[in-house]
């Protein structure tokens, strides 16, 4: 895996649909759920298969190579 980027968001929290966006790692919503069903997404180190997932600050979500922390 390479370096974790760090991702800003402005609430409490965010949902990971939109995270994978913000954090340019789909181009738009559509892309995400076939990643899920595939098993491509982890948070925190775990698969995880919900698009609506609540992410607060210090999760990592990781996407083949990429991974980002929310902050």
């Amino acid at each position: 895996m390479s370096v974790v980027r760090e991702v800003r968001i402005r609430d409490e929290s965010i949902r990971l649909g939109q995270l994978l966006k913000l954090a340019d790692l789909v181009d738009n919503g559509a892309d995400v759920k076939p990643l899920l069903m595939q098993g491509l997404v982890l948070v925190n180190g775990e698969l995880e298969t919900r698009r609506g997932r609540q992410l607060v600050k210090g999760d990592v979500v990781s996407l083949g190579d990429d991974a980002v922390r929310v902050t």
